[in-house]
């Protein structure tokens, strides 16, 4: 093996166990970042601090596997990296840390609070405190759901690349679970544009129609949304509008989602309590990386 290594965040511990190959690679992921979303193979091996013809094999051995795309010249990553990091952060470590955060978000709010991660095109739950109140969805540790269906899932979706969001929603089934879920992809897209300029996500009746949840980013150190928490509400059926359900049904149209008083106010409320939980959520995950 002759691949080089010479960059000081490509360079393994010294050892025969180490497969410089791999560091090689793990070098060439770390190339591509927000500033830098695609890029060459000259591109690649400076910025990794490999030589090109280490970069060329491990942006094809990338894109082999289905972590990387290539069009033309350059290269992007691909959604399926997600699952790389999948592992973390739905560990043990960061599940134990997050969940006092949310047991006091849920004790001011009297209300169910999580936190999830992308997994793929689900949502996956990492942490979770119940309330007394009775939810019609059972949703815990480890439950995935579609994430277009759910405010958590938005939040997380809104923060990767235009086009890496629009394939994930495209290429995964949008199988609707209420009335109101949201499938098609253009307004799905707008949706999640919708979520990056407001920094929070709304679902009403979209998983449940009786459910109503806002969620709010949680950032790693260079800025990425790598977990998102939320709170639950429910709606009664009173919430619901009668008649545009009859004109929506006859028409074969998506039924619109329940807009009520009492669930903008629930969100306003919800909101300070949730970012300042993210807060905390921040500079706990921080420490747990140093």
């Amino acid at each position: 093996m002759t691949d080089d290594v010479d960059a000081p965040g490509a360079r393994p511990a010294s050892g025969g166990d180490v497969v410089r190959a791999l560091a090689s690679g793990l070098a060439v992921l770390r190339a591509f970042t927000p500033d830098t979303p695609t890029l060459s193979v000259s591109e690649a091996a400076t910025a990794a601090g490999v030589t090109r013809a280490t970069a060329r094999r491990m942006l094809l051995t990338l894109t082999e596997l289905g972590y990387a795309v290539q069009d033309g010249r350059r290269f992007a990553l691909t959604p399926r990296v997600l699952e790389l990091g999948h592992g973390y952060w739905s560990g043990r470590s960061v599940s134990e840390i997050l969940r006092p955060i949310l047991t006091q978000a849920s004790q001011r709010l009297h209300q169910s609070c999580s936190a999830g991660v992308l997994h793929g095109a689900h949502l996956m739950y990492i942490a979770r405190v119940h309330t007394e109140r009775i939810l019609r969805v059972n949703l815990d540790v480890g439950t995935r759901l579609p994430a277009f269906t759910t405010s958590m899932g938005r939040v997380l979706l809104a923060d990767l690349p235009e086009d890496e969001a629009c394939a994930l929603l495209a290429g995964a089934p949008r199988t609707p679970a209420t009335e109101h879920t949201l499938t098609d992809v253009d307004a799905l897209m707008a949706e999640l544009a919708r979520v990056r300029e407001q920094g929070h996500a709304v679902v009403t009746a979209e998983l449940d129609a009786h459910l109503s949840s806002v969620a709010v980013p949680v950032r790693d150190a260079e800025g990425r949304v790598a977990v998102a928490i939320n709170t639950a509400l429910s709606l009664g059926p009173d919430h619901r509008d009668p008649g545009a359900r009859r004109a929506a049904l006859r028409t074969g149209a998506r039924v619109p989602a329940p807009r009520t008083p009492e669930v903008a106010a629930a969100v306003v409320q919800a909101l300070p309590v949730l970012r300042a939980a993210a807060d905390d959520a921040e500079a706990a995950l921080a420490a747990l990386q140093r």
